[in-house]
């Protein structure tokens, strides 16, 4: 209502210059909205690629000096973890996979004539991808976390773009590009065995194996940032802080977990390093859906030794492309 406009109205609304101006097109200026709330995320923030809709919405409707977007900002992270036992199930279930696979090929041969080898590399394909290399939710435990997770985007949800939105670590326009660096270290418990038991007690660490990675997401409730709008836009006075983290226990996105196919170990007295990139981006077959790629390098020296010193083994480049169903 008009009165709501005026000094002293009841919900106190602003005007903002050019408000009630027209367009080139004739039509009046849509740009006349506070605050936009919306629960836009999905698993690792971006699937189901809500985030397009927000930002055209953000675009057309909402106050460009003085409107609030809520969530303000958000940011993803990634962390190397040890999950064993869900890992072993999914290699298990691949196996068993193509055992079923293998007895009924025989079979068809036996009974038919028919050679199924053909289909085979195809089938194996498909059941890795789904079994191996397709993200799995959990609800890890922080004692599953092998290093402090690492930032790999961050979303000013004020200026962030429909580009942004296409996925992480892209090139401008493009399904691919050298993706966003990652450097872990990951240091080896010492137990009573190595050194002395009151040494092994004091030295922390971790015992590992690394069974791959985990992907979760921040959103920030706050005031705006963004050039245009700080200081400009009211400011947020209770600012709120949500974690789909391990350490914030059950939530409704839970955790993203991308097993690696075999496990990197953590020896004692010794760091590995796990260093390399993260892209994400959507799938071909639905612009709703992500793939993820990991590129990286393992190598390990003796704690407490500098980085760049002494490399007492360095693995090969490895890369794997998960799908988050």
């Amino acid at each position: 209502p008009e009165e709501d406009w005026e000094e002293g109205g009841a919900v106190g609304l602003m005007r903002e210059e050019g408000q009630n101006e027209v367009n080139e097109d004739g039509k009046k200026n849509q740009q006349v909205v506070d605050i936009i709330l919306s629960e836009w995320m999905g698993y690792f923030l971006l699937r189901e690629s809500m985030l397009d809709s927000l930002v055209r919405a953000r675009d057309i409707f909402l106050k460009p000096k003085k409107g609030l977007m809520m969530p303000s900002h958000a940011t993803m992270l990634v962390a190397p973890i040890s999950d064993e036992q869900e890992r072993k199930i999914q290699s298990s279930e691949y196996a068993n996979a193509m055992e079923d696979w293998k007895e009924f090929a025989e079979t068809t041969q036996t009974m038919y004539g028919v050679d199924m080898s053909v289909l085979e590399k195809d089938f194996d394909r498909e059941q890795k991808e789904y079994y191996v290399l397709s993200s799995r939710w959990a609800e890890l435990g922080t004692g599953c976390l092998l290093a402090e997770a690492q930032v790999v985007k961050e979303y000013d949800m004020h200026v962030c773009t429909v580009e942004d939105a296409r996925g992480v670590g892209l090139a401008l326009g493009q399904d691919e590009g050298q993706g966003v660096p990652f450097d872990f270290d990951v240091v080896g418990r010492v137990t009573h065995n190595d050194i002395g038991s009151s040494q092994a007690d004091a030295s922390g660490g971790v015992s590992g194996p690394m069974s791959g990675f985990a992907g979760w997401f921040t959103v920030d409730f706050k005031s705006r940032t963004d050039e245009v709008g700080r200081g400009v836009a009211p400011e947020v006075p209770n600012p709120a802080y949500l974690s789909t983290g391990p350490e914030m226990g059950y939530t409704h996105w839970g955790q993203q977990v991308f097993h690696l196919p075999s496990p990197i170990p953590i020896l004692p007295l010794q760091t590995t390093r796990i260093n390399g990139t993260l892209e994400m981006m959507r799938t071909k077959e639905s612009a709703r859906l992500y793939n993820v790629r990991y590129r990286y390098e393992t190598s390990r020296r003796k704690s407490g030794t500098e980085r760049d010193g002494e490399v007492l083994m360095k693995g090969k480049s490895e890369e794997f492309v998960y799908q988050i169903p």
